[in-house]
This record gives C-alpha cells, sequence and structure tokens, in this order.
C-alpha cells in the first residue's frame, strides 16, 4: 500500500484524458527491472523501475563482422518506479503506457531478465506484446552453466560456451536446456546448479527468439532500463545515504520526470508560482 507521500507525489504524473481518439504511433517497448535502496528503520527494500521506449532501426556496425547493418534501438525513453511490490508497480506501468498511447503502436515488445514477477506483469499488462528475455541474462546463464560443468577457467568451458551461443542466439533454447541437463548428470558435485540453469532455459524458450526478434527490427537487450536503474541508485544509494520512506517517496516521481525529460512540465502542472 502507499503512503500518503507517494499518492500525492504520483498524483502528477497521472495521464490526462483528452476525449480525442489515439493516434497511430509507431512501435513502443517496455521493459523492467529492479535495484536497491536504503530506507531507514527497513533495511535495504527493491525499488522497481519500469522504461518504456521507441523502437527504431539505424545503422549500426557489427563488432564482430566489422559491418554495417540496420539494427533496432531504444530512443525517447521515459520511466517509472515504486518502492514496493509488483502490483501497485504495475498500475504505474499502465499509467504511464497509456500516456505513451500504447493501445495506438502498432506494434509492442517487453524485453526484460527472467524474474518471475516482470512476466506476471507482462501477462496481466502487456499480453499481446512480444516477449523477449535480454539477451545478456541469458549469455550470463550460459557462461554460468559453462563455468558449472567444465569449471571456470578451462578452455573447455570457453569452447563450449562460444558453440552454445549461437544455438541460443538461434532460437534453440529447448536444446540448450537438454545439453544442460545431460552435463548435470555426468556432473556430480554440480548436478543440482546445473539443473537449475536448464530450467531456467526450459522455462523461458518461447522468449528466446533472437534471431527472429533481430531479424523483425525487435531490440533484443535491457540495456535502457539497466541503465534507468543505475540512474536511480546513483541518486539514491551513494555511499552513506538514508532515506524516510516519505522522504523517498516523494523525491521518485520527480527523478523520473527528470529522467524521462519531462520535470519542467510536471512542475508546472504540480506548482504554480503567482504572476509578478
Amino acid at each position: 500500500m502507499e503512503t500518503q507521500a507517494a499518492q500525492t507525489a504520483n498524483a502528477i504524473i497521472e495521464p490526462v484524458a483528452t476525449g480525442k481518439p489515439p493516434e497511430k504511433v509507431g512501435r513502443l517497448g517496455t521493459s523492467m527491472d529492479g535495484t536497491m535502496i536504503h530506507i531507514r528503520g527497513e533495511g535495504w527494500k527493491e525499488l522497481k523501475v519500469g522504461c518504456f521506449f521507441e523502437v527504431e532501426l539505424a545503422p549500426t556496425l557489427d563488432p564482430h563482422t566489422l559491418e554495417w547493418d540496420e539494427l533496432a534501438h531504444a530512443h525517447h525513453l521515459s520511466y517509472v518506479s515504486h518502492l514496493g511490490g509488483p502490483e501497485p508497480f504495475g498500475k504505474k506501468l499502465w499509467s504511464e503506457a497509456k500516456r505513451r498511447q500504447w493501445h495506438a503502436a502498432v506494434d509492442t515488445q517487453i524485453v526484460a531478465d527472467g524474474a518471475v514477477w516482470i512476466w506476471n506483469l507482462t501477462s496481466d499488462y502487456f499480453y499481446d506484446a512480444h516477449q523477449l528475455v535480454d539477451w545478456y541474462h541469458a549469455d550470463e546463464h550460459l557462461a554460468t552453466a559453462a563455468h558449472l560443468a567444465f569449471g571456470e577457467t578451462s578452455p573447455e568451458a570457453t569452447q563450449w560456451h562460444k558453440q552454445q551461443e549461437l544455438v541460443l542466439f538461434q532460437g534453440h533454447a529447448d536444446r540448450i536446456a537438454q545439453t544442460i541437463s545431460g552435463l548435470a548428470e555426468q556432473n556430480t558435485a554440480a548436478r543440482e546448479k546445473l539443473l537449475e540453469q536448464a530450467g531456467y532455459f526450459r522455462h523461458n524458450q518461447h522468449r528466446m527468439n533472437y534471431l527472429e526478434m533481430r531479424a523483425d527490427g525487435w531490440v533484443i537487450g535491457s540495456g535502457m532500463v539497466e541503465s534507468g536503474g543505475k540512474r536511480f541508485k546513483d541518486r539514491f544509494a551513494k555511499s552513506g545515504m538514508r532515506w524516510s520512506r516519505d522522504g523517498a517517496e516523494r523525491l521518485l516521481p520527480a527523478r523520473a520526470a527528470l529522467m524521462s525529460n519531462r520535470f519542467e512540465t510536471i512542475w508546472k502542472s504540480a506548482y504554480n508560482s503567482p504572476l509578478n
């Protein structure tokens, strides 16, 4: 449940209904993540962060082939945040989605890590969007499996990881899960941890069609929300910072507005100084 401070602070960022039909907009996407800030008397608490963006193609240099290609990028970012559970955060996400004219978009996508609460909110609010687990998080899990099976510094781990990266990028996460399960049966010491990694790929396989999504002009990484989380953390979690809950909840919407390049507009709607 939100405190009075949070309700007051967030009231200024609700979209205003105009009665006009929405204009058609291009492709939109959203991503979610969590970071930690310290609340006095409560300890470290998760701050949930959401990022909305437009998906646009732009010439991009491939660092591996050194060839230029038209790849998708996230532009015109806007942020929301919530200090607490997923249900009130979902309402804030949907409020921003309406402001960004989500229903008027040509097409939509969700790209995020494998956290269960993220995909539960996706099912509640963004069920018809393309879903994708962030490539870099998936690749980290692949590296973890390689290290568990072959040892962190072994050439075998590096070789296996590189081989399986291609399989994963081509959209065969089911094969990855089967391969890791096989390695688990051969490695008693790391069996349980390897099975956890296999489960990660098996559970998310329908959200790991990277080659197809990139070819269709979608982003495959969630760096935009991770960058946003770092900016929130930079403001709220520097060394020695401790916040009252009311103080953090009053400032969080202002931080989100500043990061979204909407501070001046929101400030004018929240505070009107008298004329000279």
